[in-house]
């Protein structure tokens, strides 16, 4: 996978600056997993003094589609990707450094793989889990991901 930690981190910077003056940074990617971090501090908080639940949105969001954007970038075909649908639960008021780490990359390498060699659009639900630095699960956040092969004109 040539996606890097550096390369993504600066593309927050110049496509996604909200994501990147909140906190959000890509820790590692490889085949199977992306960790996405981010510290709870005062540009990214609620009124209660936690974690915004769109910051965390968008971390998690992240781990999913940096997996995803590896995949169509190693297949060498023009695929579009798109957020279909997506769910979160709040497990506990989320302080200090969150991690968020999604490891469905091989769920979307095989949808990838069918998306190429049928033509059709394929769906897959990739999960993220967000955990605070003791370990304690704060949130989990599902994202349904849609991925078809663009057609040739």
């Amino acid at each position: 996978m040539d996606i890097t930690p550096r390369k993504l981190n600066a593309f927050l910077l110049f496509k996604l600056p909200s994501a990147w003056l909140c906190g959000v940074r890509v820790k590692n990617i490889d085949t199977t997993s992306c960790t996405v971090s981010v510290k709870h501090r005062w540009i990214n908080q609620n009124p209660f003094k936690s974690m915004f639940w769109a910051v965390q949105g968008m971390a998690a969001e992240l781990t999913t589609g940096a997996l995803v954007t590896g995949y169509i970038r190693n297949s060498g075909k023009k695929i579009s990707m798109l957020v279909a649908s997506n769910n979160a639960t709040y497990t506990k008021k989320a302080t200090g450094r969150i991690t968020f780490v999604c490891t469905d990359g091989h769920l979307v390498e095989d949808a990838i793989k069918k998306t190429i060699e049928t033509g059709e659009g394929q769906t897959v639900w990739m999960k993220s889990i967000g955990t605070n630095q003791d370990g304690i699960e704060v949130s989990t956040f599902n994202f349904e991901w849609t991925v078809k092969v663009k057609n040739e004109k």
